[in-house]
């Protein structure tokens, strides 16, 4: 028996058929950093950078991110997301500004993708609009924090899941 949703009986890349599965509520949150130099950092957090708002046009980067997913991401369900929201954390010690994506649809599969794809195009984004002042900048830590619905159950990253 093939042990990969994603590749039939000859290896060939599928998507999954999930034609047959209930349709429920899905919550995905995912998080993720960009550290950056002191001069770089102040600036964003003060709201100075010569491009703009850095954190809001951030923010719509990271929805039109995870509503795009399917695009990006081979073999990914075209879902109806219901919610969409990025946040931004300030770590003042380490130069660093935590973004956190939340994605929800009532659904057959789940937003864990959505919600992935969100932080990273928010940081990307950070980067895109920071990279005149800070090239060194460092994207790290993008994982999957929780996820709510579906067949496989309720997920929280573990407390000590290697330092992140």
């Amino acid at each position: 028996m093939n042990e990969f949703t994603h590749i039939d009986d000859k290896g060939n890349a599928v998507m999954v058929d999930v034609g047959g599965k209930a349709v429920t509520h899905r919550v995905a949150v995912a998080t993720g950093r960009i550290t950056m130099s002191r001069t770089c950092y102040d600036a964003v957090k003060a709201g100075a950078m010569k491009k703009g708002d850095v954190l809001g046009v951030a923010r719509i980067g990271g929805i039109m991110g995870a509503k795009q997913t399917s695009s990006l991401i081979p073999l990914c369900h075209i879902l109806n997301l219901t919610k969409c929201g990025v946040e931004f954390i300030f770590h003042d010690e380490d130069c660093a500004l935590e973004g956190i994506c939340t994605v929800q649809c009532e659904g057959r599969t789940g937003v864990e993708m959505e919600a992935l794809t969100g932080v990273s195009l928010a940081l990307l984004t950070v980067y895109d609009m920071c990279k005149a002042v800070d090239k060194a900048m460092v994207i790290s830590a993008v994982h999957l924090v929780e996820k709510i619905g579906g067949k496989s159950g309720h997920f929280m990253f573990p407390k000590d899941g290697d330092g992140i």
